[in-house]
């Protein structure tokens, strides 16, 4: 196994275990994620006017 390889193993092993960040909420990151994908689709609709 090469050196990247082992060094990216234990993070992705802890993420696939179920482990959390403590510093991110689910909800802040939902709702950010919503308002950024609002804010491109009201972007979209004033470039695409028929």
């Amino acid at each position: 196994m090469s050196n990247v390889a082992a060094t990216a193993l234990t993070p992705l092993t802890t993420l696939a275990e179920g482990g959390q960040h403590n510093s991110l909420s689910p909800y802040l990151t939902g709702f950010g994620a919503l308002g950024v994908l609002l804010i491109l689709l009201w972007i979209t609709t004033r470039f695409n006017r028929d």
